[in-house]
């Protein structure tokens, strides 16, 4: 196959492999879109983004609009006569203008088995559903949200232990490499794009911080679940004595005896967790943080916990 002319659109660390692969592809990287500046941390200084960061680091054209629904925003990647775009995770809606710039169009990278969880949270939704498998969906855009026709489809399984954090990490370089074998085989000819399929669509809505509290009436299972989907962000918290309780790690466990303990109440501590009643099953805590404190383990803070007025056993979270 010929050489492309690729232009590249991402902001988030999930798309740097990707253009990291693009660049080694022997392809002509010929200009990067990101998202602009943005002020970070608690000096608000500005600050490029990911992708920013690593296409300057190879010498690559960056624009940064604020929006592509006019001539003005898209004008630069007019410039770079792209005969293919890539997206990920770019935080940009595309208009139809900009689809139809491309001579072989635009090429999306999407973390999920598409039409299952198309949206902003695709990593994060899969975990908290309880899905055995996730993976990436290479797909032709249009002008609707993840609905374009499909190139290529790679699974990777959900471990028990996957973190969003975790399944994000093997979903971008999966991505990495699934979009140069389409990219190959699309314009070789041998890779037909495919409508999605009607049934079987779902929304991965985006994470709000909201969602992080922990309501321990719920099924230990799926506390579970939004522990390891809300890590490294937003983080799974709750209450102890009302001051904020983050929890970095958690396993649900089978019911036991528990006295007909109210959901929430501590009902065990061990070397390695604290025992938490749930609506149904019992949750063994790990891992959690307090307001200023680094992450400790479930032992570490009981050991160290003492500044809470009551036992830990018996306590009541949330």
């Amino acid at each position: 196959m010929s050489g492309l002319r690729i232009a590249f659109a991402g902001t988030p660390d999930f798309a740097v492999p990707a253009l990291e692969a693009l660049v080694r592809s022997g392809h002509a990287l010929v200009g990067v879109l990101t998202q602009p500046d943005r002020p970070k941390g608690r000096g608000r200084v500005m600050a490029a983004s990911p992708v920013k960061a690593a296409a300057l680091a190879h010498g690559i054209p960056v624009a940064q609009p604020q929006t592509l629904k006019t001539e003005s925003g898209r004008a630069e990647l007019i410039s770079w006569r792209p005969d293919v775009l890539v997206v990920v995770a770019y935080g940009l809606i595309l208009p139809r203008d900009v689809l139809a710039i491309p001579r072989l169009g635009c090429f999306n990278i999407h973390a999920s088995l598409l039409p299952r969880w198309r949206g902003a949270a695709p990593i994060q939704r899969a975990i908290l559903a309880g899905d055995a498998c996730s993976g990436v969906t290479i797909m032709l855009m249009d002008v609707g949200l993840d609905t374009g026709p499909m190139l290529l489809k790679k699974e990777d399984r959900i471990a028990p232990a996957d973190t969003g954090g975790s399944l994000h990490d093997r979903l971008c370089l999966l991505g990495a490499s699934a979009i140069l074998e389409a990219l190959e085989g699309y314009a070789a000819g041998a890779l037909p794009a495919v409508p999605q399929p009607a049934d079987g669509v779902t929304y991965a809505a985006k994470i709000e911080k909201s969602e992080a509290l922990i309501d321990w009436t719920r099924d230990a299972v799926e506390i579970e679940r939004k522990v390891r989907a809300f890590n490294p962000w937003p983080i799974a918290e709750t209450r102890l004595e009302g001051e904020q309780l983050r929890v970095f790690e958690a396993v649900a466990e089978d019911a036991a005896a528990s006295g007909g303990a109210d959901p929430g109440t501590i009902i065990a501590v061990r070397d390695s967790s604290l025992l938490v009643q749930c609506g149904k099953g019992q949750l063994a805590v790990r891992q959690l943080q307090r307001p200023g404190r680094r992450t400790v383990s479930a032992g570490d803070f009981a050991r160290g916990g003492g500044s809470t007025r009551t036992p830990l056993p018996g306590a009541r979270l949330g």
